[in-house]
């Protein structure tokens, strides 16, 4: 594991950009987490619980080979990028790597937090671990690859085709890359998008032959279906099956499927489509799980199907904080065509698990409750450890047992990249905190925790100085391009401050602690603001130490 981290800790201690002003560093003793799963629902012994991966994990898609599976989500304009999992039993799963773990790799530079890598497939073939992806903004389609899904992974191979969500399908020694393009006429309307295929010379890295239109539009064009998107397909029983998603990435989101008897059409849509959807139930329903689709379909060494998929938990209405997540269902197979789940049922939170050999759960388990404490002692972070932005120099050290940070640019500078990293929040309920050494030097000096949901939606909460007064005090920023001072309070101490950020669904709380005396800086404070409703995108929210000191 800590062979896996010192790649990682090249890359994180890559996390930084250029100031001004050289200040000195802030230095953090500790950082914990502690999540609660609000269903709380026990597990009987064969059970397993959805997500299978908490938090801000989007677009799974999986891979088998012999008897392991890996996995791979979307990170968009987070570095390191596209997290790299595996598993044994499709339950308890491992990160192993992050693929995009190098600067040279891809650059993204004046991105947002939005933008970056979509929707990354996996694949294996002849030795070899695949990659296709594409970096909106910053590059286009490219494949990456890696004898090793533990890395290192390749620097890209630019693929000279337009659209998003390509993948790869192997039959026999040739590779076909199906992605969402253009559609071959004029857009009949808004979100009118089409899916095509186009042979993959893999040993030579290239495009080669004709694109040909498998989709235009959806399953019924008529109907104007929006956004068809993250395509793939396998073969089973003389059929060539697509599976892509419809109806876009909210509440409207579904998976649907066709099928043909050639690889390159005419695809025929499934009368019973979608085969998974959850728009069409109650949204006032106890424990709500929404906005499903994204799927990708892996048949087990036993025979059986399942399906991994993205989904949302809101906490009220549509509000969620965390992001999208990965969820784990079944596949059952009705007169020749996969379903996921029949119309009208909610997603399930536990059910029987995959009938493969349980294998233990990992020691960061990532759905269900979860606690963990960063020490900060090993010799390097977690590869769980995001930032914003491709580094261009470091920022970060481990030093002593502590995370010394230097000053970056501040959070919503698309130019340059904050001195910020974080993990993800995964759940509703959660609580981070961290002990904080540092002493503000002058007005706008700024260290403590950030919630990052986007560039122009984020908390600050830590110490910083105020017409010459050394304060602890907390900023929001709500859609907007400028902080909010909501509250501060005057803090005399050159010791450790403990700061703590509670998350409780749309509320949030900020408590401060010197010298073992707790206060409450504010409290019921509105954490909508880090919402995907509000601050729109596809990520989720990141919570972590963040340094800034202003330019002179």
């Amino acid at each position: 594991m800590w062979g896996v981290c010192r790649k990682t800790m090249f890359a994180m201690a890559l996390l930084g950009a250029s100031s001004t002003l050289v200040a000195a560093p802030a230095r953090f003793d500790e950082f914990r987490y502690s999540g609660e799963d609000a269903a709380h629902r026990a597990l009987g012994p064969d059970e397993f619980r959805n997500p299978i991966l908490s938090g801000y994990y989007p677009d799974p898609s999986v891979t088998r080979v012999g008897d392991d599976y890996y996995l791979v989500n979307s990170s968009f304009a987070h570095f390191p990028g596209i997290p790299v999992f595996t598993s044994k039993d499709l339950v308890h799963w491992t990160q192993i790597a992050n693929a995009i773990d190098r600067p040279e790799q891809l650059d993204f530079t004046g991105r947002r937090t939005s933008q970056g890598v979509f929707a990354p497939d996996i694949s294996w073939h002849d030795g070899l671990f695949y990659i296709a992806n594409t970096c909106v903004e910053c590059g286009g389609n490219f494949v990456i690859t890696a004898k090793d899904p533990a890395g290192p992974w390749s620097n890209p191979i630019w693929l000279p085709f337009e659209g998003i969500d390509p993948s790869i399908y192997w039959e026999g020694d040739k590779a076909y890359i199906v992605n969402n393009r253009a559609p071959d006429e004029p857009p009949r309307y808004d979100g009118h998008r089409a899916i095509w295929i186009q042979e993959y010379d893999w040993r030579a890295g290239k495009m080669v032959g004709e694109s040909t239109q498998l989709i235009n539009g959806g399953v019924n064009i008529s109907k104007k279906p929006v956004w068809i998107e993250g395509p793939h397909i396998f073969r089973k029983d003389g059929y060539y099956y697509l599976t892509a998603a419809e109806g876009g990435t909210s509440v409207n989101h579904s998976q649907v499927v066709l099928r043909a008897k050639s690889l390159r059409g005419p695809y025929v849509p499934y009368e019973g489509n979608p085969i998974l959807t959850q728009r069409d139930l109650d949204p006032a329903r106890p424990d709500p799980i929404g906005s499903a689709g994204h799927a990708t379909l892996v048949q087990t060494q036993k025979g059986d199907w399942w399906a991994t998929f993205l989904a949302v938990r809101p906490y009220a209405d549509d509000f969620y904080n965390i992001g999208r997540e990965t969820f784990l269902l079944p596949v059952t197979w009705k007169d020749g065509w996969p379903v996921i789940l029949p119309k009208g049922q909610a997603i399930p939170r536990t059910l029987r698990a995959p009938n493969l050999a349980r294998q233990p759960a990992p020691a960061l388990p990532t759905s269900g409750d979860i606690t963990y404490t960063e020490t900060f002692d090993g010799p390097a972070l977690p590869m769980q450890w995001i930032g914003i932005r491709t580094p261009k120099q470091p920022f970060y050290r481990l030093t002593n047992g502590m995370l010394e940070l230097d000053s970056g640019a501040p959070l919503g500078n698309l130019d340059g990249v904050p001195a910020f990293i974080g993990r993800r929040q995964q759940h509703a309920n959660a609580t981070f905190s961290t002990t904080l050494r540092y002493v503000p030097e002058r007005d706008g000096d700024r260290a403590g925790l950030a919630a990052v949901q986007s560039d122009r939606s984020h908390v600050f909460f830590g110490l910083t100085q105020i017409a010459g007064r050394p304060v602890v005090a907390l900023y929001t920023r709500d859609a907007a391009d400028a902080d909010m001072l909501v509250k501060s309070a005057p803090v005399a101490t050159k010791g450790p401050i403990t700061l703590t950020i509670r998350m409780t669904g749309g509320t949030m709380g900020f408590d401060y602690s010197v010298g073992g005396h707790v206060q409450t800086l504010a409290d019921n404070i509105d954490a909508t603001l880090l919402s995907t409703q509000k601050a729109g995108g596809f990520v989720g929210t990141v919570v972590g130490p963040y340094h800034y000191t202003p330019a002179s």
